[in-house]
């Protein structure tokens, strides 16, 4: 079950010890796909009403896999007051191009008329291919909300063509593969969405701030080491339920565990994660 208590705490970790100020509810990490559309709602209700005065941006997933849910979810999140709304593309009956996907996302949109809309690109989990180069052509036509992309995909030269047309920025790109963010920051993406900033937050953020000084020897310093933790943690088998677990031991706040199908982290994942965590000597000395 849900835990809605603790996100008045969750929001206060985010904003005083990892510097994150803004936040994306119901995504992947959050679980969005495993839960009722009334839990959905709670969530974003709670998150909506803890961050007021301390959160700059709640941007609320509200793709599901099929269109009615998704407009609910859509109208729900306007009525709150989100500040940004977001769609993956369904997967089981997929769309199979790009006219069949805006389509889609068009009427989930249409929903929520004055709240930016972003597109939540993620083919590893969804298997929709269809390239966010070719989506983004005419798409302000017929999505007049349209704000940009939530690009969680290793294909670079997708995203690096989505930014070069994007010469008059009307797009954001938010990157969304924690470990190739450095490589997508020299691409131009606008910020990033992504698990670890829960405990890696405050160093990811010294790492966009070396990055803008320029001084690119320090960031990829930063981009080396999350580098390591995860390639270390992935090794050992590393998803949800495993962030869920390190996030537990960063910040002392009980994430839980993950809803079935999913399992819960092992004891031996969670001693050998926090050790190989505690072990990393990070530029500003932590």
């Amino acid at each position: 079950k849900i835990n809605l208590p603790v996100i008045h705490q969750y929001v206060d970790y985010l904003v005083n010890e990892q510097n994150v100020k803004n936040v994306f509810v119901n995504g992947t990490t959050g679980e969005g796909l495993s839960l009722s559309i009334q839990e959905r709602k709670q969530l974003a209700e709670e998150w909506m009403c803890q961050g007021k005065d301390k959160l700059d941006h709640v941007i609320i997933h509200v793709g599901a896999l099929n269109l009615p849910e998704c407009q609910e979810l859509a109208r729900h999140a306007a009525a709150i007051g989100a500040d940004g709304i977001a769609v993956i593309a369904p997967f089981f009956f997929k769309p199979t191009n790009k006219d069949e996907l805006v389509a889609f996302l068009q009427k989930v949109a249409s929903e929520a008329p004055e709240v930016p809309f972003y597109y939540y690109h993620i083919p590893p989990l969804t298997g929709v291919k269809v390239r966010v180069e070719e989506l983004l052509d005419g798409i302000k036509a017929q999505i007049p909300t349209f704000q940009g992309v939530k690009f969680s995909d290793t294909d670079l030269l997708d995203l690096a063509q989505c930014i070069h047309k994007n010469e008059t920025g009307e797009f954001e790109f938010l990157y969304g593969v924690d470990e190739q963010l450095l490589g997508a920051l020299a691409l131009g993406v606008n910020g990033a969405v992504g698990s670890t900033y829960n405990y890696l937050g405050r160093q990811t953020n010294l790492m966009l701030q070396a990055f803008a000084k320029p001084d690119f020897a320090l960031a990829q310093q930063y981009q080396f080491l999350t580098g390591e933790f995860l390639n270390f943690v992935i090794k050992l088998g590393f998803g949800v339920a495993q962030t869920k677990a390190v996030v537990t031991s960063v910040s002392g706040i009980p994430m839980g565990p993950p809803r079935l199908p999913l399992v819960a982290a092992s004891s031996e994942f969670i001693v050998k994660a926090k050790a190989k965590l505690d072990s990393i000597v990070w530029p500003n000395g932590d």
